[in-house]
């Protein structure tokens, strides 16, 4: 049996399944491809700009290398130059006390090899500066100063995202002019190596001449040193929570919870109960009182509308004074004046100003309106028209 859809159900479905296709076509539009630069140079990818070839050669080579998915808390005591710490472009920034393990691990005898613009945030000094119009093109880059690295190769290549500080001490390794792009620096016990990108780790940079040499270099010739690749500041955690939330899974688990609450919200509209709005009689007295003063207005037949009010308060005001219905305004007043001691110095000139209009086919509107007003007011005030059973009748002892 086919599904009937009404129109309101019609335009909920066509409604989220719109929503649902630019979702999709937004997810395929800021995907990256394994080309793609923004990558995070992590060991766990085989992209371009990934680091998985770099980690998997050390590996081959004998090297004792790990991935390092834990805080910065849990480092291990370096001793001597036997332990060497990867910060691959962290993204993010630490905390404080994460900031002040990474200085501890520094001042110990760690040896810290940092990338990036952002680098800076997690070293205990820092002179990094990135280039305001960073550029994503390869540089090569010559050797500065004689070291032990720049022994290894003289020229590397990276891309120059930022430059070190002239006035922050350290020592220029590589670098382009007057901006220096590798250098080192002594801090404590241990020793910092900092590079304006992650090139020449990176699986597409690592073939570049003078890359590999470089980046062993920068390890040491300590073959038994142990290298921690740390992958905690690219979102990768030990536990499943803590790689769930410092990753992009977290958006497929938000937009799964947005999808059952649309569910949720579908069924309950459907299951909950049915109320029909009551439709206004077109017979009910506020529809024919607008029916007709509408009728009115395009008749433009204000006159009328006064004539109307005033023939019915003389009818009522006769009536309750048992005077006949042709009784002029003089002896309608003197009559309520001295029966009902009512005075006012205005009602006489009201209804003179009623029978008047009644013969002006040229009445404004708001003229009519002040004058029913007023034939209103006094109604009420003589209780002509009384509205509940009890007020019916005007007895001599209320008036």
């Amino acid at each position: 049996m086919p599904i009937q859809l009404n129109a309101a159900d019609r335009k909920l479905f066509l409604i989220a399944g719109g929503v649902f296709l630019l979702a999709v076509a937004t997810a395929f539009i800021l995907a990256k491809g394994p080309e793609s630069i923004e990558e995070f140079p992590t060991t766990y990818s085989a992209g371009s700009s990934g680091a998985k070839a770099a980690y998997l050669l050390l590996k081959a080579s004998g090297y004792r290398v790990e991935q390092w998915e834990q805080s910065p808390s849990d480092l291990p005591q370096a001793t001597g130059t036997n332990l060497v710490l990867i910060l691959a472009e962290p993204s993010g920034a630490p905390t404080t006390e994460e900031r002040k393990y990474l200085r501890q691990f520094v001042e110990n005898g760690g040896h810290v090899i940092a990338t990036g613009m952002f680098a800076g945030l997690f070293l205990p000094e820092s002179g990094v500066v990135p280039e305001p119009l960073p550029r994503m093109t390869w540089k090569k880059l010559s050797a500065q100063s004689p070291s032990s690295i720049t022994h290894a190769t003289p020229e590397i290549t990276l891309v120059p995202q930022a430059y070190w500080k002239h006035e922050q001490f350290a020592v220029p390794l590589y670098g382009d002019g007057d901006k220096q792009m590798v250098v080192k620096y002594r801090f404590g016990k241990g020793e910092v190596i900092w590079w304006a990108s992650a090139t020449p780790l990176t699986n597409a940079g690592l073939k570049e001449p003078g890359n590999l040499e470089f980046f062993l270099a920068c390890l040491g010739s300590q073959p038994q040193a142990r290298i921690l690749w740390d992958e905690y500041f690219h979102g990768y955690r030990r536990s499943l929570t803590g790689s769930i939330q410092n990753s992009p899974v977290k958006w497929i688990f938000f937009q799964f919870a947005l999808f059952t609450l649309a569910i949720l919200l579908t069924y309950s509209r459907r299951s909950g109960p049915i109320s029909i709005p009551a439709r206004e009689s077109r017979l009910s007295p506020l529809e024919f009182v607008r029916t007709l003063g509408a009728l009115y207005e395009q008749a433009n037949a204000a006159s009328v509308a006064v004539d109307i009010c005033y023939h019915r308060f003389r009818y009522w005001l006769t009536r309750r004074l048992g005077m006949d219905s042709n009784a002029s305004v003089d002896e309608l007043e003197r009559a309520i004046r001295e029966r009902w001691n009512f005075r006012d110095a205005n009602f006489n000139a009201t209804l003179r100003e009623c029978e008047s209009a009644a013969y002006d086919n040229t009445l404004k509107p708001r003229v009519a309106l002040r004058l029913v007003r007023s034939l209103d007011d006094y109604a009420a005030k003589l209780k002509l028209f009384p509205k509940s059973g009890k007020d019916k009748g005007l007895s001599k002892e209320k008036i």
